[in-house]
């Protein structure tokens, strides 16, 4: 069945120790907590602790804010060009990319990630610092032809000020980076809280946005394990502006409701409920790999992961049976092993929850063909890659998103009951479906209710393409050129009583 890799232990190697920091960045300089707390960074495939960063509280996240205030109101930062902030980008974008290994260690070692999807997210996010710092110099305004005589009506685009980003533990790189990079061309400065699972990797990249001559208190990293009140102070501070939430559906409307009392700019990118259709008309074996790739990258836990698979009974029994062939053959095992594909779980909290969904459905008599429980011989957070048939409208595995290695199969008879099946959730961020019929490609992509499609396609993002969902999966867009949109106001200027004769 499944092949399994012995558990390595994780020692601090030479080529992580530049970039692996122990204190959080504020206005320029590494500092402790005020209170010189701290929390440890645990390793998920074997508990060991990779290191301790501050625990810092309300206080320090105001000293964060106060920063990011002052720099942007700084000629440092306020009065360059939007060339000077594309060079200090691009240089940004330099150091990642040749500090790729290193970041690549730390990421895995922290979130348990394969080695070479850490790799692979390096590249990924670099490139939405590289594509910010070419949108940089293309935030255009408008000069709009005027209805009156002797007037000229001029319309810019104008940096908000300071954005908080909280971002989370399952993209420790990308999230902010996509974030961050957006803000920054806009002329923004920021204030980023990560993910208390993962916060080494944004202190690495915070530390290279140091050494390419980004000016102090542009970027500003906070790290705590207190996560609610530090988000409720950047819900009602002032001097906050802006914020960017990538997370549960449940934080996320606490901050959309938080923030409402300074009107804020908010972006929230949510959770999912992605289905993954494969019509009669599929190319089969290309349905498969699409499944593989949108189900099982970082072991199911990302937000666009395909969530419910509606296979029509024409083709149901054989891409059963080819799924569960490939599901069979992943190699598990500490993400360190470049061979290996599928990593633990985060937490005990996340095991806990794709466990008690599988043990829910199989309650409600779904039929679990492989898998369908934890590994415990390779550590406590591994749970075996898991294909569930026969899925109930009741179970929690059809109903929510188990952000876990579990694939959930239903019948359908047409296509009509396979959009309707698609569409009753909430929850609409990413969709899927493998067609070879054109006319019904543009018909389902069309209907399905989601903010992104994938037609014959397992992965779909990209830094050139807008990212986020409709319905309760998040409002605005990261990535192309609408992720500047959150971080700008526009301004209308009215230029009256001039002579042209």
């Amino acid at each position: 069945m499944f092949r399994r890799l012995s558990v390595l232990r994780v020692s601090k190697m030479r080529s992580i120790s530049t970039l692996l920091q122990s204190k959080a960045l504020v206005n320029g300089s590494w500092i402790e907590a005020s209170n010189k707390d701290t929390f440890a960074v645990c390793n998920p495939a074997n508990g060991e602790v990779i290191g301790k960063v501050p625990n810092m509280g309300v206080e320090d996240a105001q000293l964060a804010i106060n920063a990011a205030k002052q720099a942007y109101e700084s000629k440092e930062w306020r009065s360059l060009t939007a060339k000077d902030r594309s060079n200090l980008l691009k240089k940004w974008h330099k150091l990642i990319e040749a500090n790729t290994q290193e970041i690549a260690e730390i990421m895995t070692a922290e979130s348990g990630k394969p080695i070479n999807e850490s790799k692979g997210e390096v590249l990924y996010g670099n490139a939405f610092v590289e594509w910010f710092a070419e949108e940089a110099r293309r935030i255009y305004g408008e000069v709009v032809p005027s209805g009156t005589a002797n007037r000229e009506v001029i319309v810019m685009k104008q940096p908000i000020g300071v954005a908080a980003l909280i971002t989370p533990w399952n993209f420790p790189l990308a999230m902010i980076t996509r974030k961050a990079g957006a803000a920054l061309a806009a002329g923004c400065t920021v204030v980023v809280k990560p993910s208390e699972d993962t916060p080494l990797t944004a202190l690495a990249v915070a530390k290279l946005a140091e050494d390419a001559g980004i000016p102090k208190g542009v970027i500003n990293v906070i790290t705590t394990n207190k996560a609610a009140p530090i988000g409720a102070l950047f819900c009602q501070s002032p001097d906050v502006r802006g914020i960017s939430f990538t997370g549960s559906t449940q934080v996320g409307k606490l901050l959309f409701r938080d923030s409402a009392q300074g009107i804020k700019r908010v972006c929230l990118e949510l959770g999912g409920n992605a289905p993954f259709i494969v019509f009669d008309s599929a190319n089969v074996e290309k349905a498969v790999d699409g499944a593989m790739a949108s189900k099982f990258r970082n072991c199911g836990q990302t937000c666009v992961s395909a969530n419910r698979f509606f296979v029509q009974e024409g083709v149901y029994d054989k891409f059963v049976t080819q799924l569960k062939q490939r599901v069979e053959a992943l190699k598990i095992g500490d993400g360190k092993s470049c061979d290996v594909q599928i990593g633990p779980l985060i937490n005990q909290m996340q095991f806990d929850k794709v466990s008690g969904f599988v043990e829910d459905a199989r309650s409600k008599k779904a039929n679990i063909i492989v898998g369908g429980k934890g590994l415990s011989d390779l550590g406590s957070l591994f749970y075996a890659p898991t294909i569930v048939t026969d899925v109930p409208a009741t179970a929690q595995l059809y109903t929510e998103e188990v952000f876990g290695p579990v694939v959930s199969i239903i019948k359908f008879k047409d296509e009509a009951e396979a959009v309707h099946k698609a569409n009753d959730t909430q929850r609409g961020l990413a969709g899927y479906f493998y067609s070879e019929n054109l006319q019904q490609v543009f018909r389902v992509a069309k209907r399905l209710e989601v903010g992104m499609v994938g037609v014959n396609e397992g992965i779909i993002s990209a830094p050139e393409a807008p990212f986020g969902g409709v319905k309760e999966s998040g409002v605005g867009r990261e990535g192309s050129h609408h992720g500047i949109d959150d971080y700008v106001d526009i301004k209308y200027i009215c230029m009256g009583n001039l002579k042209y004769d």
